[in-house]
């Protein structure tokens, strides 16, 4: 895989981190609770130590909240997905549940992450880290042979993951063939799973991710396209996620993540660009379908991936009970959908895992998870608009960085989008890996030269015009 990167110098992202008032360390009794916990919580009396869990995730991570085990079963597959149980760690109407609320998810910057739990907790005792037994909600999914969900259970037990893995590890023994036992299957069952997402109408944006990450005393920044392994692991999270919302569906309350349908002119706004770039769209052929076939290497290719991502819109959440939601899916997954697999990093994961268990056992759910149900959506769009702010705050900085003692210089450059008729638009820079505005009259998918007309530090900017 080729990464195109460029060295900064060192930076300091303190001036974000206050802008975007995140908090620094925890309240005194937040942290205290947490501590306690870390020790005197007991694990479950179920035990299911016996399958050979492992976790992906990216290298260096230690917040990891889920773990993985696949198998056959009667011409299908099962998954044994197994989720941090953070509720057994944070009780109801606390001191560290209280801050929880306040953070809402962690927040992701290059010189270190601003957590939603303390770390003795989302590092220690609550992550799933191999070779110690941990406290988990496994969830059991038997899928048929076509893909299709048939069996779902959800439990409370301990488990042990048998080894921490990372992404690219994965994907290099997937292209030698020595892929670990418990994830063998992931390739044939995540190729299975997107392909009958791509028969529902599910969209995937293959649209490749700026990342920072340290070089030496400074920063470096570069392009990278996601691996097919991390493709197929996201289907089974996608997997747990629709299990879940069929759980809460049936039992009439919950909290879906939704995203309303593409609205029909934008669909045909995206024809008539795909005639612009020279990208087929066959007659029957869904957007995700016509996503899937093509390489965003190619110029007109990303602009096309650039374009459709404007049909992602309106993502929230949906809290219901009693009378189900008018519109309960998600466009993208195109079925109802939830989050429940990132206890650890994300707030409103903890109370759904709550109400599938109770659901899932016959029992009334617990009143402190019902209660959070009509808050949540609030909390957890405020929360995403900072983790939002963050990643583009960073990526914006680095960027301005970089180019800072290069103006007046020109660069080769993809024209992503426009102003749709109006001049301007925004440009991808072939090297290094910079998005950005540019001034002038362009059109979606030329590749151009631009000159670098600003690129302040200070104000986060980068622009550039037509040379």
């Amino acid at each position: 895989m080729a990464y195109r990167r460029l060295h900064a110098e060192a930076i300091d992202f303190t001036a974000l981190r206050r802008e975007l008032q995140l908090p620094d360390a925890f309240p005194p009794a937040a942290q205290a609770q947490a501590q306690a916990a870390a020790t005197e919580v007991k694990l479950p009396d179920a035990d299911r130590t016996d399958l050979p869990f492992v976790t992906v995730d990216p290298p260096g991570s230690r917040d990891l909240d889920q773990a993985v085990c696949l198998s056959r079963r009667d011409g299908g597959y099962r998954v044994h997905y197994a989720i941090a149980d953070v509720a057994a760690y944070v009780a109801p109407d606390s001191p560290l549940e209280a801050e929880t609320w306040r953070r809402g998810q962690t927040i992701y910057l290059p010189d270190g992450k601003v957590p939603l739990h303390p770390p003795v907790l989302s590092e220690g005792a609550v992550s799933l880290l191999p070779g110690v037994d941990r406290a988990a909600v496994v969830w059991t999914i038997d899928v048929s042979a076509d893909g299709d969900t048939v069996g779902v259970q959800v439990q409370r037990a301990r488990v042990r993951s048998r080894a921490k893995l990372a992404y690219e590890g994965v994907q290099a023994d997937v292209d030698r063939g020595a892929l670990a036992e418990p994830i063998a299957l992931l390739p044939e069952l995540g190729r299975l799973l997107i392909a009958r997402g791509l028969e529902r109408g599910a969209i995937n944006l293959p649209m490749p991710e700026q990342e920072i990450e340290p070089h030496g005393d400074g920063w470096q920044l570069r392009l990278r396209a996601p691996l097919p392994a991390e493709e197929w692991n996201a289907q089974i999270s996608l997997l747990t996620g629709r299990a879940a919302a069929d759980i809460m569906l049936a039992g009439r309350i919950g909290l879906l993540r939704t995203m309303p349908a593409p609205d029909p002119e934008a669909v045909a706004r995206l024809r008539i660009a795909a005639k612009g770039l020279g990208v087929d769209w066959p007659d029957g052929m869904t957007v995700g379908q016509v996503l899937a076939g093509l390489d965003p290497a190619l110029p007109k290719h990303a602009a096309f991936v650039d374009e459709a991502a404007e049909l992602l819109r309106g993502a929230g959440y949906t809290p219901f009970a009693g009378q189900l939601p008018e519109q309960p899916e998600h466009s993208a997954v195109a079925a109802a959908y939830a989050h429940v697999t990132a206890p650890l990093r994300r707030l409103a994961d903890r109370y759904v895992t709550e109400v599938c268990l109770a659901l899932h056992d016959g029992r009334e759910v617990p009143a402190w998870a019902a209660a959070a149900l009509p808050e949540l959506p609030a909390v957890m769009s405020g929360t995403d608009r900072v983790s939002s702010a963050a990643e583009r705050g960073a990526i914006d900085l680095v960027e301005s960085t970089i180019l800072a003692d290069r103006i007046g210089e020109t660069f080769p450059a993809t024209v992503l989008d426009t102003n749709h008729g109006k001049p301007g638009g925004t440009v991808a820079l072939t090297e290094p890996a910079v998005r950005a505005r540019c001034d002038g009259q362009l059109t979606a998918g030329d590749q151009i030269t631009v000159r670098l007309t600003q690129a302040d530090p200070t104000k986060r900017v980068v622009r550039f015009t037509l040379a």
